[in-house]
């Protein structure tokens, strides 16, 4: 398993997210963003697909702040886009808990997201590549709710995972043979 490390506020670290991406992005891939706009710590991923969106991305993009997928309607959902793209890739974008000193961090692995482990729910795994970013401390009491966490921080981490999707998709088109 591969995955890679950086936060998002490095210098350029939308660019090292890209190129670990492109190998794994083309026509036949999907976007699945995670997360509510209910709570700001949970709604990096639909923050993602909305600036996807607003940036007309080419490429199938599910899950924005207007038509969340979140725990209510994940296993629906998961199952229509999977209906619709039978043969498709799926990265998974969500928020996460992480240690203190990781609170800003982008994790991208080769693997799926496992969403909503972190509170203690049992929900279906989404992709087969994933991206995380890790906007709170698991050592709160108030899992998501915790009023410390900035709209200013998932917005700054959105708008790079943004950038590293829409540049690895540049990536694939321009040096398809590189991956």
């Amino acid at each position: 398993m591969n995955k890679i490390r950086t936060f998002y506020n490095v210098p350029m670290s939308y660019s090292k997210i890209s190129y670990f991406l492109k190998k794994y992005i083309d026509e036949n891939t999907i976007i699945v963003c995670i997360g509510t706009d209910r709570c700001i710590g949970d709604c990096l991923g639909p923050m993602v697909g909305t600036m996807l969106k607003k940036r007309f991305f080419p490429l199938s993009v599910y899950g924005t702040i207007s038509e969340p997928i979140h725990a209510l309607n994940l296993d629906k959902r998961l199952a229509e886009i999977k209906q619709k793209h039978m043969s498709s890739k799926i990265i998974g974008i969500d928020a996460c808990l992480g240690e203190t000193e990781n609170i800003g961090e982008i994790q991208i692995r080769d693997y799926a997201i496992h969403p909503g482990k972190g509170v203690g729910k049992s929900l279906p795994d989404v992709g087969e590549v994933s991206i995380i970013g890790i906007v709170d401390s698991c050592e709160s009491n108030e899992l998501f709710t915790n009023r410390n966490i900035r709209l200013n921080l998932i917005m700054e981490m959105a708008k790079t995972i943004t950038e590293a999707i829409i540049h690895s998709y540049y990536l694939y088109l321009n040096f398809p043979n590189t991956n």
